[in-house]
């Protein structure tokens, strides 16, 4: 047999109220000079104003520069203000996009060279060699679970091309999950964050790598997104809900260390050439990607069914997905949200070379990405 190795490291505090350990937490490591990483939108909220309040005994700065899919010239302008501010620690606070790049300035606060450097497909790749800077995690969206994810996703600012940059040393020393972070959602992003979270539980669970403690976690993540993702749109407030979707990304994102599938090609290709949102891209082509899937994995999207308490078939599954996004409005195709027949081919040269696809239960050629597409417009 083949040997496999397995790890499961993160510290989380999950719960409402988590936030509040931060500061103590910071302290009895010796830490007093914490930069906050987060983005535009969330900088002159009162849940920043909030969560800085609770660090009182701290030196803090914020850089509020990450907006968007995360960029390279993102990452330089946190390390700068890392440097500026002479600061022992980061703290991530934000979405997916803030982590990334929380992580990013971490790793470039004790690195040279340039972010997209350290990219795990870079013909020179440089390697991690020195300890990063003290980093934990706060989410405030429900959906990509990079708190708890060892990969930090950097785009070039003018190709726009996603690069990844994995490592371990990546991952955040202590999380701090805090659902009352989200009670302040808009639906649209409620929706489209959710459905990212339920598309890494379902295509890491569909993934062929062998990793029973994931497809175990991807499982139940699923069942617990099918029971609140449309709850959590249509009643903001509903604590239960958010809490739920919050653990359900956790849980969609560890259980995609086994890697994902073609979806997650279609959706990097979507953000690459038309900038879309990741959750969005995710949400919109899941059901057209199941269906192109179903042949090669009819047990596991059974068990799917079973699982989100919707029938025991591979089409009952896939209808149901489409039943979820009319529900939490994502739109059913891409010509929704202005993709067109005049995208398609450079969409299906970003998505044949992305790497996720390479896990999908069923091979992807460039044909096959050009008729999902296509069938998805």
């Amino acid at each position: 047999m083949t040997l496999h190795r397995f790890s499961f490291p993160t510290t989380i505090h999950f719960g409402p109220g988590a936030r509040r350990l931060v500061g103590d937490h910071l302290k009895q490591r010796g830490l007093s000079r914490p930069l906050i990483v987060t983005d535009k939108g969330l900088a002159s909220l009162p849940l920043l104003a909030e969560f800085r309040s609770l660090l009182p005994a701290l030196s803090v700065e914020v850089y509020a520069g990450v907006f968007g899919n995360p960029t390279k010239s993102q990452v330089d302008g946190g390390t700068a203000a890392f440097k500026a501010h002479h600061a022992d620690c980061v703290i991530g606070f934000g979405g997916g996009a803030a982590l990334d790049v929380a992580k990013a300035v971490a790793l470039m606060a004790v690195h040279e060279g340039d972010v997209l450097e350290y990219a795990w497909d870079h013909p020179n790749v440089r390697p991690i060699v020195n300890e990063l800077p003290h980093f934990v995690a706060l989410p405030t969206t429900s959906g990509t679970g990079s708190e708890v994810g060892r990969s930090s996703v950097i785009s070039h600012d003018t190709t726009h091309v996603k690069k990844i940059v994995f490592s371990p040393a990546l991952l955040a020393r202590a999380v701090f999950a805090d659902p009352e972070l989200t009670l302040g959602l808009p639906a649209a992003i409620t929706a489209a964050t959710g459905l990212d979270a339920l598309t890494h539980n379902v295509e890491s669970y569909l993934s062929p790598v062998y990793h029973p403690l994931c497809d175990g976690i991807a499982l139940e993540g699923t069942r617990i997104a099918a029971r609140a993702l449309v709850t959590a749109v249509r009643e903001p407030g509903n604590l239960a809900a958010r809490s739920d979707m919050m653990m359900s990304s956790l849980m969609g994102a560890i259980a995609f260390q086994k890697d994902l599938g073609a979806v997650h090609s279609c959706a990097h290709a979507l953000g690459t050439v038309v900038d879309m949102h990741h959750g969005l891209a995710n949400g919109i082509m899941i059901d057209h990607v199941m269906r192109f899937n179903a042949p090669s994995c009819v047990h596991k999207l059974e068990e799917l069914a079973r699982v989100c308490g919707v029938g025991s078939t591979p089409d009952e599954f896939i209808g149901w997905l489409g039943k979820v996004k009319a529900d939490v409005g994502i739109p059913a195709r891409l010509g929704e949200k202005g993709v067109g027949a005049s995208h398609v081919a450079a969409l299906v040269e970003v998505a044949i070379k992305d790497t996720c696809h390479q896990t999908n239960p069923r091979p992807c050629t460039a044909d096959d990405f050009r008729r999902l597409f296509e069938g998805a417009l």
